[in-house]
């Protein structure tokens, strides 16, 4: 290599250096706030797509000069174009990140340089914190964080607990841990961030015991909550074809206590971990279901209304038949309707807004049932992480349930007072949603502070 291609390179090597660290929004810069939002983790949960669109209607709610940017994990399934017709002011931008720590693709270096804030979405423990770790050292920006949970007992691997626990449990372990429990580059950038919100108070309270650093630790909603997005024409057309009136039916959604990630995803091999997911789900499912299908056997009795049985994973749609449908009797089983489709949380808005409840063990399907203003129930797994603490911290301590605390008959008992006074009902859920919008404004008066560097 001669002088001048040395000097060449040399020089094209710190102008990239320098694009990446330029200097964050200035009031003077005349141009607006820029974020790039790091989400869409998964495509094959409704509610991994929906943490996306609900971060973005909220933020053009409360923050409409902003200009955003997403950086995706996944958009199959349709979610891209579901994304891209309902925000045309949408950027997306793809890529990875280096062993160097540095984006592999030029696109998402001009991304990290052009931004003001990088915003890290909701989902369980700190999604693609590595890449936020990354971000930070190269660009010296502010990174926030848009309610996540992050739970150190249930789950597989460490000292994590398979079993899992109720709640309660879960809160009373999560404290008793050292101080020194959470380390490395995942205690650092919680330190650094300029704000850390957490979807359900176990995830703050467990911080706060550490004691992080940052300088905004407080509970903070799903942003699945913050979903406006609609398919009318599709849910319609559903409700038409199936028979569903509007107030006579609910949903049901299924789940079993692990998801099975190797089943679902390409290339995606089995592991010892995996054969202990499957021994819990082999012994635990029929008990769980059997308790939804008395529920259903109730209700369909007593109020001659219809089911809808449905998915918010893609495993659970023939999962649902299998385990809420077929064991039912017959003259029950003609009042349940079965989606045999996977589907994306615009439909799904739709179609629960018309319900008389929703009825989940997965534990988004609730949160969307919620902005469309019907009741719902989220029937919590002891295998589940602590995120299902966020139902008791917005109010709808009534309508959570542990499910190896409750039994059928207690379900439909709190079904049928929905039933006999739904106007009741909807009330309440107006009143949780009152309470979670005020809860979502001062997150993203927290996104502007930390985009706009104005306190």
């Amino acid at each position: 290599m001669n002088r001048r291609t040395f000097l060449a390179r040399t020089a094209a090597a710190g102008a990239a250096v320098a694009l990446i660290r330029r200097p964050a929004f200035a009031a003077s810069s005349g141009r607006p706030p820029r974020i790039l939002l790091r989400s869409s983790w998964q495509s094959v949960n409704i509610g991994d797509i929906g943490h996306t669109p609900g971060a973005l209607s909220l933020l053009w709610k409360h923050f409409p000069e902003v200009e955003i940017t997403l950086w995706p994990g996944e958009l199959g399934h349709g979610a891209r174009e579901m994304l891209t017709k309902g925000y045309p002011r949408l950027k997306i931008v793809e890529g990875s990140v280096g062993k160097d720590g540095k984006p592999a693709t030029a696109a998402l270096a001009q991304a990290w340089a052009d931004t003001d804030l990088y915003l890290s979405g909701s989902g369980s423990g700190f999604p693609a914190s590595n890449h936020a770790v990354a971000f930070r050292k190269a660009t010296g920006k502010p990174v926030g964080v848009f309610g996540v949970s992050s739970d150190p007992i249930s789950g597989i691997g460490g000292n994590r607990d398979p079993e899992g626990g109720t709640l309660v449990n879960l809160r009373e372990r999560a404290l008793k841990l050292p101080a020194n429990h959470l380390t490395g580059e995942l205690r650092d950038i919680i330190d650094q961030s300029a704000f850390f919100f957490c979807r359900d108070t176990i995830t703050r309270d467990y911080l706060k015991a550490q004691g992080v650093k940052t300088p905004i630790l407080e509970f903070g909603p799903d942003a699945q909550l913050g979903m406006h997005l609609r398919d009318d024409a599709k849910g319609d057309a559903f409700l038409a074809a199936a028979g569903l009136v509007e107030g006579k039916f609910i949903c049901v959604i299924p789940r079993l206590r692990y998801t099975p990630y190797y089943r679902i995803r390409a290339n995606t091999q089995r592991t010892p971990g995996d054969e202990i997911k499957d021994a819990i789900n082999n012994r635990t499912t029929e008990k769980d279901h059997a308790k939804l299908r008395e529920m259903i056997i109730s209700y369909v009795k007593n109020t001659g209304n219809k089911v809808m049985v449905c998915a918010e994973m893609t495993y659970q749609v023939e999962m649902g038949k299998e385990v809420l449908v077929d064991p039912l009797p017959a003259e029950i089983k003609k009042n349940v309707v079965w989606r045999e489709t996977y589907w994306l949380p615009d439909e799904a808005a739709s179609i629960y807004a018309k319900a008389q409840c929703v009825v989940s063990v997965e534990c988004h399907s609730p949160l969307i049932a919620l902005h469309s203003g019907t009741p719902t129930f989220h029937v919590r797994q002891a295998t589940d992480t602590c995120k299902g603490q966020m139902y008791r911290d917005v109010g709808a301590n009534d309508w959570l349930f542990e499910f190896d605390e409750t039994n059928g008959a207690q379900l439909w008992s709190r079904l049928e007072a929905i039933h006999r006074d739904p106007a009741a009902a909807r009330a309440k859920v107006r009143t949780i949603m009152a309470g979670v919008e005020q809860q979502q404004k001062r997150m993203v008066d927290a996104v502007r502070a930390a985009a706009t560097g104005r306190a």
